[in-house]
C-alpha cells in the first residue's frame, strides 16, 4: 500500500535515477523540479529547448551539474527532439515543458519518428486526499474523451500494469457509474458490465474488477451494506476506471479543491511514461508525476 505522496517518493528512491528528455525546457517551475529530482538522486535531466532562454529560467540557481542543454531554437523541431532521445536510450522519460500539449504529443504520436505502441495512449491521475489511507489512483480523465468498451479495456490495463510496477500486486479496480444496475440506454452501464466479463474471462492481469459500481459504493463499505450490494473491493479501491474524461476531469478538480487533495499524473501506453503536467502546476505537483513516471518507468522490483 502506497500510504502518500511521499511513500511514493522514497519508494521511487530505491529504483535506478532515471533520465528525462524534457521538450521546450525553459520553464522556472519545471527547472526547479528537475533541481529537486537531482538533488534527492530521483532522475537527472536533458533540457531540451533555446540555451539562452533555459540558462536565463534557471535564475541565480543554474542548473544542476547533471543536467545537459540539448539546443533546439526550433519550435517545430524541439518536442521531436526530446522524443528522439528517449528512442535512442539516451532518456528513460518524455516530460512536457512550457510547450502546448497538441504540439507536445503530435511529437509523440507521429506515425515514424514518435513512442506509440500497439497500446492506447491513456493518463492515469494519482491522488493524496486528506483522510484517506492511500493513495487513489483514476484512468482515464485526461486523454480518452469518450471511451467505447474496448478502450476501456484498454485503459484498464494500462493503468493496472502500473500499479503492479508500484508494487500494488493485486489492484482493486471500480469501473464508474451512476448506479450499479446495468441499463441498456446507459452506456457507462453496460461497458463497465463488459469490462467484468473481460477479468472473470481472464482478460486482465492480476486483479479485481467490479462494475458498474457508484462512487459511494467504491469508497465506502457502509454504502455497500446500506444498498444491499455484496462487494470485495467497497471501501478498498485503488484505481477508479472514469467512463468519460469529463467525469474524470470533474471527479479530480473536485478531489483537489474541496478535498484539498495532491495530484500527480502521467501518460501511460507509449514507449515510456509521459509527464505531461499543466504549464499552472507548481514544481513540487511536477516533482510528485516525476516520482511517479520514474516508478512506472523501472516497473516491477525484482
Amino acid at each position: 500500500m502506497i500510504k502518500d505522496f511521499q511513500t511514493l517518493m522514497d519508494l521511487a528512491l530505491t529504483r535506478r535515477a532515471a533520465t528525462l528528455a524534457i521538450a521546450v525546457a525553459q520553464d522556472p517551475e519545471v527547472i526547479e523540479a528537475v533541481r529537486d529530482a537531482s538533488r534527492l538522486g530521483l532522475a537527472k535531466a536533458i533540457l531540451v529547448g533555446d540555451r539562452a532562454s533555459i540558462e536565463k529560467a534557471a535564475g541565480p540557481e543554474g542548473l544542476p551539474g547533471d543536467a545537459r542543454i540539448v539546443h533546439q531554437p526550433s519550435s517545430e523541431e524541439v518536442a521531436g527532439e526530446a522524443v528522439r532521445l528517449v528512442r535512442s536510450g539516451e532518456a528513460d522519460i518524455l516530460m512536457k515543458g512550457a510547450i502546448n500539449t497538441s504540439d507536445f504529443l503530435k511529437a509523440v504520436v507521429d506515425r515514424d519518428r514518435g513512442l506509440r505502441t500497439d497500446r492506447l495512449l491513456s493518463h492515469l491521475a494519482a491522488f493524496e486526499v486528506p483522510g484517506e489511507p492511500k493513495l487513489l489512483f483514476q484512468s482515464d480523465g485526461g486523454m480518452n474523451v469518450a471511451p467505447d468498451a474496448g478502450q476501456l479495456a484498454q485503459i484498464l490495463f494500462n493503468a493496472v500494469d502500473a500499479l503492479r510496477a508500484l508494487g500494488i500486486e493485486e489492484p482493486k479496480v471500480a469501473v464508474l457509474a451512476a448506479n450499479e444496475q446495468v441499463n441498456p440506454k446507459v452506456a457507462a452501464t453496460v461497458n463497465a458490465a463488459a469490462l467484468v466479463a473481460r477479468w472473470k474471462a481472464g482478460d486482465f492481469p492480476s486483479c479485481v474488477v467490479e462494475g458498474p459500481i457508484a462512487f459511494d459504493v467504491a469508497t465506502s463499505s457502509e454504502a455497500a451494506k446500506l444498498k444491499g450490494i455484496a462487494s470485495a473491493i467497497a471501501g478498498e479501491t485503488d484505481l477508479f476506471i472514469v467512463p468519460s474524461i469529463e467525469s474524470g476531469n470533474i471527479m479530480g478538480k473536485i478531489l483537489v479543491r474541496y478535498a484539498k487533495a495532491k495530484m500527480a499524473g502521467i501518460v501511460l501506453g507509449a514507449r515510456c511514461p509521459i509527464v505531461l503536467v499543466s504549464r499552472g502546476d507548481d514544481a513540487s505537483a511536477k516533482l510528485r508525476s516525476l516520482a511517479l513516471a520514474c516508478l512506472a518507468a523501472a516497473g516491477r522490483p525484482s
